[in-house]
């Protein structure tokens, strides 16, 4: 693969444009509609939810279409939630996970790591690149209505040593892991998919706790990190993490070294969509180094954001710097997993004997 968008025509923007985009679907096929814009767009990826799911053959299926739309140098990154216990969105004859707390509750970074290389097993079996887990997020506010056993712990330590097996073991079979939602969602009290939490804590405490998880996932060479629709005003009195280059570019970037892809939660929610006009999400998202917006369902939203990237780039020559930049991390994100992986195991692995051992290994100590 050559790294691409490193010219200034209209088409090259464009192009930019759509590559920075993971969408969303709206059924278990692609409509006419959807080939239409997608032929225009050439998002960068696409997320698969339950409203697209029937069972794995047609979820291969979907995920071998979605590839032969777009050109070959531009392989599309396909993805999906499939954490375990309420974020799985394919479920039987797939194992069916218990939640990560649980998980973590063994107590054995071993056993998470066999847990990880099974799910990523399954994943891409059905053609998946990419699974937005683990959650990275420490349980410390038992009123948090999003996180809760999402979370390996509620101790900032042991969510960091599981956050690492997972991302290493996941990886290691070619499937790209993803650290979230940085800096940290676990101590809010609001949901952020329907208002903007706030996190009051200081800058000692959100190191010591929200960042632990995220500098073990760095340091296991985490392939991809999404970002938190949450304010932190001892980082930025202002802007959520998602458009905040305090937070982003300073603790993220420069102070913890995180070379790879920084993704945005979806641009759909709350938290983002009720206080920032849509090219004010995208220009300050860029500016603070998000490469890549997810924009779950809304066709509409997505054409737009599309449309946005292109008139960012054409009237402001930094925002076409950072977009050039973030298409030469998402294009080494290709290469790296793509290029080299081992094939994708066969679908009888879905539920497999030895996965279902594993989950009822897991799902024992939800009784602890």
């Amino acid at each position: 693969m050559n790294v691409i968008g490193l010219t200034t025509s209209t088409a090259d923007r464009k192009q930019r444009a759509g590559q920075r985009l993971v969408v969303g679907l709206s059924g278990q096929q692609v409509t006419q509609e959807e080939r239409a814009w997608i032929r225009d767009v050439q998002p960068g990826g696409f997320i698969l939810f339950a409203r697209n799911i029937a069972e794995p053959a047609q979820v291969r299926e979907l995920n071998r279409e979605l590839l032969s739309l777009l050109p070959r140098d531009l392989p599309p990154i396909r993805c999906v939630d499939q954490e375990g216990g309420r974020v799985q969105r394919v479920k039987s004859p797939a194992t069916i996970w218990p939640p990560m707390r649980w998980v973590g509750n063994y107590g054995d970074l071993a056993f998470t790591a066999n847990v990880a290389r099974a799910i990523a097993r399954e994943v891409r079996a059905m053609h998946f690149d990419l699974d937005f887990a683990p959650v990275a997020d420490v349980d410390s506010n038992p009123k948090n209505p999003i996180i809760g056993d999402r979370s390996f712990s509620d101790i900032a330590e042991l969510a960091a040593d599981h956050v690492a097996a997972f991302i290493i073991a996941m990886q290691a079979e070619g499937c790209i892991a993803c650290a979230k939602h940085f800096p940290g969602h676990g101590d809010t009290s609001t949901d952020s998919h329907l208002e903007l939490p706030k996190v009051e804590k200081d800058p000692g405490d959100l190191e010591e706790i929200e960042l632990t998880p995220f500098r073990a996932a760095v340091k296991a060479q985490v392939g991809t990190v999404m970002t938190a629709h949450v304010l932190f005003p001892a980082w930025d009195e202002r802007l959520p993490a998602t458009m905040s280059p305090r937070i982003l570019k300073t603790v993220l970037r420069d102070r913890m070294r995180f070379p790879g892809v920084v993704v945005s939660d979806d641009l759909e929610m709350k938290a983002v969509r009720d206080h920032f006009p849509l090219e004010q999400q995208l220009a300050l998202g860029t500016a603070a180094s998000v490469d890549v917006f997810l924009v779950c369902s809304d066709p509409a939203l997505i054409h737009a954001s599309w449309e946005g990237g292109v008139h960012l780039q054409e009237t402001e020559k930094s925002q076409e710097d950072a977009a050039i930049d973030s298409m030469k991390r998402w294009q080494r994100l290709r290469e790296h997993f793509l290029l080299r992986r081992p094939p994708a195991p066969d679908l009888d692995i879905l539920g497999c004997l030895a996965h279902q051992e594993l989950a009822l290994r897991a799902h024992a100590m939800g009784q602890v």
